[in-house]
């Protein structure tokens, strides 16, 4: 009997046969990489023992990387003190199947291909080992092996097996690296002016952000009523609204302008944050259209608002105390269905963690740092709103810092971009004075018009770039924050 039937009648009787697998791929590289240590640099990084399908192939394969690590020589003479008590190996020949495999090499330059194949397969018996783990737990009826868990386990094992599907990258180049920079610059370049990622849609906040950056964490903080929602819902309306679908430079499809937006709403229901989209789209009070209390041409413009918004690209999803790791294998879900370019999540402190901390501190960490783990692996924007403790209300200067996030240390290192809604209005509305004070009264009028209308978003950290403030427009109407119009672009009716 030969050394392939040897292997295949072993597996056999282990009723394993039907696994796809191929004994004569795995023999021809492990004898390319004892007969020329270098191919193991060209495969290292696609495959691994855990990739055989044969266990003595996996050990001859981890043997070989140990010597080789260490610059030390991987020959059928160098392995054979280290596996001839091998009792698999011995069941082949014993250290002379070693000298068998050296016989059997392929040619270097076809080493990368078999050591793709090997993977391949390999995948394709995890993904049928997932198949039956999930038959077998889906017919264990008991009352903690609940289906909708059982769903979401299913999907973080499929993507991760997903995930691992691609080789590692490992070390580039740097001319590779400066190629990927020039091409952001160039794209840059040709959206006029100047736009790295994704358009907010606020001129101001884009010029300062440079857009929403791939693989970004941003943080959007406020204070209550300050309008952290109504920036974020606009944010993602603008997004949505800009989607056109097309050829991206490296010929992939995807979105060259705007983008596909999932927005989880743990806080509103998705009713109440798409009459916020509508009030904006529409200019028609949210509180009318709660009430229904619209006239003929306020309706007749919220109906062809919602026509046009049915298009939109923005999904919701408003399950309340979502878990960090359901949050990440539905937004992995959205993105495989529909595409995603940016995820929003209202808000932070309402997600919980996957597992009960000592701590708040420790647990905030672990959503911020799961929040930055879904902005990589889905290379999309996270923007992730943030309540700021109440020591903002006892200052004088009400503007927020950075020290007043709560649980600030974990969100403040975590964030590539930190920005604070702040509205001066607000809080001068509660300094009015009384109506017999005459001179306070007039000088908190004028405060009041200078006041009117204006936001101001404080960006507190950023890693690409200036912190600084940007001014917009606000609306409380319609709850909008908009472009602020500048003095000198009212004159000549410029701005756009």
């Amino acid at each position: 009997m030969n050394e392939i039937s040897r292997v295949e009648g072993r597996q056999a009787e282990d009723g394993a046969a039907a696994l796809p697998h191929n004994i004569e791929a795995e023999q021809q590289l492990l004898g390319a990489i004892l007969t020329d240590n270098d191919v193991y640099d060209r495969v290292a990084n696609l495959i691994s023992a855990r990739h055989f399908y044969d266990p003595v192939h996996a050990r001859i394969w981890e043997t070989a990387e140990a010597r080789i690590t260490k610059n030390a020589l991987a020959s059928p003479v160098t392995l054979k003190p280290f596996l001839e008590a091998d009792e698999g190996l011995k069941e082949l020949g014993g250290p002379a199947y070693l000298l068998r495999l050296a016989s059997a090499a392929i040619a270097s330059f076809a080493a990368r291909d078999y050591a793709q194949m090997i993977r391949d397969l390999a995948i394709r018996r995890s993904l049928m080992g997932i198949g039956r783990d999930i038959s077998a737990r889906a017919a264990e009826v008991t009352a903690e092996s609940e289906p909708q868990s059982q769903i979401v386990e299913a999907e973080q094992a499929l993507y991760k097996l997903a995930e691992s599907g691609g080789a590692v990258r490992g070390f580039r180049s740097f001319l590779s690296a400066v190629k990927d920079a020039v091409q952001v610059a160039n794209a840059a370049y040709m959206r006029d002016g100047g736009l790295a990622g994704l358009s907010t849609g606020l001129v101001d906040m884009d010029k300062k952000l440079g857009g929403l950056h791939r693989s970004d964490l941003l943080i959007l903080a406020g204070r209550p009523s300050m309008g952290k929602t109504s920036l974020a819902t606009n944010i993602a309306f603008n997004v949505a609204k800009a989607y056109r679908r097309g050829t991206l430079p490296d010929g992939s499809p995807g979105a060259v302008d705007g983008g596909v937006v999932g927005f989880f709403s743990l806080e509103m229901s998705a009713e109440q944050l798409a009459a916020r989209i509508l009030s904006e789209a529409a200019e028609v009070p949210s509180e009318q259209i709660r009430r229904g209390d619209m006239t003929g041409v306020e309706f007749r413009r919220f109906v062809e608002a919602a026509k046009q918004l049915e298009a939109c690209p923005l999904y919701i999803d408003d399950t309340p105390a979502l878990p960090i790791g359901q949050l990440a294998a539905r937004a992995r879900r959205l993105k495989r269905e529909h595409g995603l370019d940016v995820l929003i999540v209202d808000y932070l402190q309402l997600v919980r963690p996957g597992s009960a901390k000592d701590s708040r501190v420790n647990e905030v960490s672990e959503i911020t740092q799961g929040l930055k783990a879904i902005a990589k692996e889905l290379d999309v924007p996270v923007v992730a709103l943030s309540q700021l403790s109440r020591q903002v209300e006892s200052r004088e200067d009400k503007r927020p810092q950075l020290s007043d996030l709560r649980e600030s240390g974990s969100i403040e290192q975590d964030a590539d971009v930190v920005m604070f809604v702040f509205r001066e209005e607000y809080y001068a509305e509660r300094e009015k004075p009384s109506d017999d004070k005459l001179d306070e009264m007039a000088k908190w009028q004028e405060r009041m018009e200078r006041l009117h209308g204006r936001a101001e978003v404080i960006i507190g950290k950023q890693r690409h770039g200036p912190i600084g403030s940007v001014d917009l427009s606000f609306e409380g109407r319609f709850t909008r924050f908009g472009n602020l119009v500048k003095p000198w672009q009212q004159s000549d009716g410029n701005f756009v």
